[in-house]
C-alpha cells in the first residue's frame, strides 16, 4: 500500500485527510440530529450552544497544538501559516467542553447536554482517523518503530505503531459500551444522571490518549510527558472531581440522612 491513499471517486481523487475528515463532520452531525434529546432544550439555545463548542473546540485544537513543541513555536511566533497547519483532538474535545459550559452559564441553561454528544462525537473521530491512516507520514498521527505484528510501513521502509488504528478500535468499543448503556437507560433498565454518559467517554478517551501518546514520537519536554497528557491528565482530574461529586457525595450524605 503507498500512501497517502487518495479516494477515487470517478472523476477526481480527493485526499483521504479532507475527505474523510469532511465525511467525519457530516456523518457526526447528522447523528447528532438523530439522536438528541429534543424535550432538553429549545432550537434557539441548541445553536448557540453548537456554536460555543465549535469555537472553542477550534481555539482549543490550535492552543494546545502550539505547547507539542514550545521552542519550534516560539521561533515561528510570526510564521502565520506554520501557527495554523496543525491541530489535536484532545484540545479540540477540551476546549469543545470549555465553550459549551461557558455558553450554558451565559444561556442559564443548567441541564447537562453532553450525552447527546458523546456518539455522534465517537463516530466522527472513528472516521477522521481513517483519514489519518490512509495520509501516512504526512499526518504525523504514526507511532513509533516497532516490532509488533500490528507494525505499518507508511512508506519510509520503518514498520511504525498505527496509533490511528488503535485509536479507532479502542472509539469502537467504547461506542458499543456507550450505545449500550444509553439504550438501556432510555428503556428504564438503568438510571444513571445526567451527563454521565459524556463523561465516560471524556476520561476513558483521555486515559487512552495519555497512554498511547508514550509510543508517539513527538516532543516529550514535560517531565517525560508531551503537551497531549499533560492536557489529559488535567482532563482526568476534571472529571475524577465529577464523578466523586455525581456518586460518592449523594451515596454518603444518603447514609448520614441528609
Amino acid at each position: 500500500m503507498g500512501f497517502p491513499v487518495y479516494v477515487n471517486i470517478g472523476f477526481i481523487e480527493i485526499h483521504p485527510h479532507l475527505f474523510f475528515e469532511a465525511l467525519a463532520y457530516f456523518i457526526g452531525f447528522r447523528l447528532y440530529l438523530y439522536t438528541r434529546s429534543k424535550e432538553k432544550m429549545p432550537p434557539s439555545q441548541a445553536i448557540w450552544i453548537l456554536t460555543g463548542a465549535i469555537l472553542g473546540a477550534a481555539a482549543g485544537s490550535k492552543i494546545l497544538y502550539w505547547f507539542e513543541d514550545p521552542g519550534m513555536t516560539l521561533a515561528h511566533w510570526n510564521d502565520l501559516p506554520y501557527l495554523l497547519e496543525g491541530k489535536t483532538i484532545v484540545g479540540g474535545l477540551l476546549g469543545g467542553l470549555i465553550g459549551v459550559e461557558w455558553t450554558k452559564k451565559r444561556l442559564g441553561h443548567t441541564l447537562s447536554t453532553g450525552d447527546d454528544m458523546a456518539l455522534p462525537l465517537i463516530a466522527g473521530m472513528m472516521i477522521g482517523r481513517i483519514g489519518c491512516f490512509l495520509t501516512g507520514l504526512d499526518d504525523h498521527t504514526y507511532g513509533t518503530a516497532t516490532g509488533w505484528i500490528t507494525g505499518v510501513d507508511f512508506g519510509d521502509g520503518i514498520l511504525r505503531h498505527p496509533t490511528q488504528l488503535y485509536e479507532i478500535a479502542c472509539l469502537l468499543v467504547l461506542g458499543i459500551v456507550l450505545a449500550v448503556l444509553k439504550a438501556r437507560t432510555r428503556k428504564g433498565r438503568l438510571q444513571l444522571p445526567d451527563g454521565v454518559l459524556f463523561m465516560l467517554f471524556m476520561s476513558s478517551y483521555l486515559l487512552f490518549r495519555f497512554g498511547v501518546d508514550f509510543i508517539k514520537p513527538t516532543p516529550h519536554p514535560y517531565a517525560g510527558l508531551n503537551n497531549i497528557q499533560l492536557a489529559c491528565a488535567a482532563g482526568m482530574l476534571y472529571y475524577a472531581f465529577l464523578f466523586r461529586r455525581k456518586f460518592i457525595r449523594p451515596a454518603s450524605m444518603i447514609r448520614k440522612g441528609m
